[in-house]
């Protein structure tokens, strides 16, 4: 059996809920849960890892603001000629926008993206010697760089644990019940209060994996859930296991992941490079 091939043997069965039919489930038991969840998850995603190539802190940096409003997949399939005409923020502060704008033009709203990186790598270079800054404080001083990029700049390219809130980290923290808040900044607060901070920055890779291949934003794949007994949303989604399994993505549905360059122990297939289909 190869690893992860345990999610698509997935169950179909009901739920099992610590509350009590019609009993509100109460907070401690909602903590166990998800703490179990975590757990899971971590049997099925033993090699989850930021789905967009990089080699340090800046190229992960100009990635993540790439990735806005698109797939890491065409982020990936941009960068490597982007990183080749630009590999310093020296390099990119002095780009010609015109220029910048066509290489990253694949990945939308490339005009304003184009904005961002020349103004932080401006800022890198006059304010924090040519080195992308290690404190969440600095980094969110760059132009296009929020909290959520910074957590991912943090979290995974020098260890300091973070909470990401995408979408699919929102959507599916709120269909487990961990949370009824929208806003991204009051999400991560309520559920850094559930984990440990050790357990942070994998967490989000975790929640971000299943959300991507299997708990889907309009047809999750129920039926192939290896969590299905512990979501409180279960049947939101196909619950028939086979026909589930036809919707799983990526290594879980035996297709190629998004980084061109995966970890040695991502048990899918290389994403092709640009053009390449």
């Amino acid at each position: 059996m190869k690893r992860g091939e345990r999610t698509v043997a997935g169950s179909a069965k009901k739920p099992v809920k610590d509350a009590k039919p019609g009993k509100p489930e109460s907070h401690l038991a909602m903590v166990r849960r998800a703490r179990r969840i975590n757990r899971e998850l971590a049997e099925v995603y033993p090699y989850a890892h930021p789905e967009l190539d990089f080699r340090n802190p800046f190229e992960l940096l100009v990635a993540t603001v790439l990735s806005a409003q698109t797939t890491d997949l065409r982020v990936n399939q941009t960068t490597p000629a982007l990183f080749a005409a630009y590999p310093t923020p020296e390099d990119m502060a002095a780009a010609v926008p015109e220029e910048l704008e066509e290489i990253i033009r694949p990945t939308g709203f490339f005009r304003a993206k184009a904005r961002s990186l020349i103004g932080l790598s401006a800022s890198l270079r006059d304010n924090f010697g040519g080195e992308v800054p290690g404190r969440l404080a600095d980094l969110v001083t760059l132009p296009g760089v929020g909290r959520k990029t910074a957590n991912v700049v943090l979290g995974n390219a020098f260890g300091v644990p973070g909470i990401t809130v995408d979408t699919h980290f929102g959507r599916l923290v709120r269909r487990w019940k961990w949370t009824e808040q929208e806003d991204p900044e009051k999400v991560e607060a309520e559920i850094a209060a559930i984990f440990p901070k050790s357990e942070w920055t994998m967490l989000s890779h975790r929640v971000v994996f299943h959300g991507r291949r299997i708990c889907h934003a309009r047809k999750p794949a129920c039926g192939a859930c290896p969590i299905a007994p512990l979501c409180p949303s279960y049947g939101e989604g196909e619950t028939d296991p086979e026909k589930a399994r036809k919707l799983l993505k990526y290594e879980m549905g035996g297709q190629p992941g998004q980084r061109l360059s995966p970890p040695p122990d991502y048990p899918g297939k290389p994403a092709p490079a640009l053009g390449a289909g």
